[in-house]
């Protein structure tokens, strides 16, 4: 798509904070207005449409795709959305450990054990692990427990936190980025330590370089823009 406009500004009333686009109001996908909750997120959109070139290339806006998933798929099915997320409290990553070699079974204790403790005390949510690749079954207390702070987001919070989760693989290691316990640098170290051990050991191919860095940018994507949503206590 062509860029068609010069200038691009934002607005701000008793509903929100919106982006013009020479004057005319963005749009979701779905045709809503772009109405965002904080002008910090507002002008961060903002500046992914004050960079496009001669065409907009979507894949260099991610606060505007995160934007517009919130008000398109959140708002309207915020329950399942919710669901969505807390599933993983049943399959969370920290709690698939390797029964093998013992020196990556013990990294995943050393550097998984300690927020999966965080997580107990902080939700009440004593998560059971296992070793291999099937998921122990979880108490449907701590389930529970664990939906209920994630019910606690708002629907633009909750499309961050789903990227999130999503990308890392656990909903605790989204949860502790989200508190603030830990930093977006160290979620991303604890969501790959499988993958450096295996790099370490065999190395690693272009291919598998490629994608690790799109998740990255991902991760560092959502974490960016759920600190805008001014919800959290998110570290930087």
């Amino acid at each position: 798509m062509r860029r068609v406009y010069d200038q691009v500004a934002t607005s701000a009333d008793e509903s929100g904070v919106t982006i013009t686009l020479d004057g005319k109001t963005v749009k979701t996908p779905a045709g809503r207005p772009l109405i965002l909750p904080h002008a910090p997120l507002a002008e961060a959109v903002a500046e992914e449409w004050a960079a496009q070139g001669e065409t907009i290339e979507p894949d260099s806006m991610p606060f505007m795709r995160l934007a517009a998933t919130a008000i398109d798929r959140v708002t309207d099915h915020r329950n399942e959305v919710v669901d969505e997320i807390a599933a993983y409290s049943e399959t969370d990553l920290l709690c698939l450990r390797a029964a093998e070699p013992a020196d990556l079974k013990a990294r995943q204790a050393q550097d998984w054990q300690p927020l999966l403790d965080w997580c107990a005390e902080r939700f009440g949510a004593r998560l059971v692990v296992a070793e291999g690749v099937i998921a122990a079954p979880q108490e449907s207390a701590a389930v529970k427990a664990l939906r209920a702070a994630v019910d606690g987001y708002d629907v633009m919070s909750l499309a961050a936190l789903h990227g999130l989760t999503a990308t890392s693989g656990s909903l605790i290691i989204a949860l502790a980025l989200a508190d603030g316990h830990i930093d977006v640098e160290t979620a991303w170290r604890l969501s790959r330590i499988d993958e450096s051990f295996q790099a370490e050991r065999w190395g690693e191919d272009t291919e598998a370089r490629d994608y690790a860095e799109r998740l990255r940018v991902a991760l560092f994507n959502s974490a960016r823009f759920l600190k805008l949503c001014n919800h959290v206590k998110i570290a930087s």
